[in-house]
């Protein structure tokens, strides 16, 4: 049996390669009816970006994204990307260090706040449960990496989505879909809506075709929220291609701004 992507098999090459580039899982950003999902990698580096500021508060470690209700979640609306998890609300799972002597369930409570707070407003990812283990208490405050400069974050960003596609094009250039047909015109108007940095080829060509539907894979601004991006491309794209056709976005990277 075959999909408009190929055999069967194909999802499982693709979940396999999906793993080999670190993408994660590919979460669901909104509800149901967004059509749009981000690689857990994409996700989990904005939350960390957000938390992650100076002084003696809470040290988040590491991080796992997933549906906080498989069996009750409902069925997406917009056909999904290959293995993608259904759009129910998430759950959360981290363990965090801090500071001995302060009190751990404010520590534990400020963290969580922080990461609904950028679930929500930097992403759009809906958060029911957020579980924190706290697995190291610190005598001295943390030190804490300094951020990369943005062009330094933009330029690894982009080539990471890009490995595997056997493209030669520069990490600074944006993948566009160029030519006759609707993956060009598809690819032409994801491109051109604000907070679309790229449009990337992680799991094969940046733009998907079949019968009534295309799926959009791309990089966000962090200035714009992820699924206002999607939501926006989507509507770009089903007015641009001829039958208005249903729309999926697979948000890949979001690219850090200072």
């Amino acid at each position: 049996m075959t999909t408009a992507d190929g055999p069967r098999g194909a999802d499982g090459w693709t979940a396999a390669v999906r793993q080999r580039l670190g993408l994660g899982r590919l979460l669901p950003l909104g509800g149901p009816s967004d059509g749009a999902w981000i690689s857990e990698r994409a996700a989990v580096a904005v939350l960390r970006g957000a938390v992650g500021g100076p002084g003696p508060g809470p040290v988040l470690g590491k991080l796992r994204i997933s549906v906080a209700d498989p069996d009750g979640a409902p069925a997406p609306e917009v056909e999904p990307p290959p293995s993608a998890l259904p759009p129910g609300p998430l759950r959360m799972e981290a363990t965090m260090s801090a500071m001995s002597g302060l009190p751990l369930p404010a520590a534990a409570a400020e963290l969580r706040s922080a990461l609904l707070a950028a679930a929500g407003q930097r992403l759009g990812l809906v958060v029911e449960e957020v579980d924190l283990r706290v697995t190291e208490l610190l005598d001295t405050p943390p030190v804490r990496p300094t951020p990369e400069p943005a062009e330094a974050r933009e330029a690894r960003v982009i080539r990471s989505d890009q490995a595997g596609s056997g493209s030669g094009a520069g990490a600074r250039e944006p993948i566009r879909a160029r030519g006759p047909g609707p993956q060009g015109t598809a690819g032409a108007a994801a491109a051109g809506v604000p907070g679309v940095v790229a449009l990337t080829r992680v799991l094969g060509h940046a733009v998907h075709t079949g019968p009534g539907r295309v799926r959009v894979e791309l990089a966000t601004d962090s200035g714009h929220r992820a699924l206002d991006v999607a939501r926006a491309v989507r509507g770009a794209v089903a007015a641009a291609v001829e039958g208005h056709p249903s729309v999926t976005v697979l948000v890949t990277a979001v690219v850090e701004r200072d």
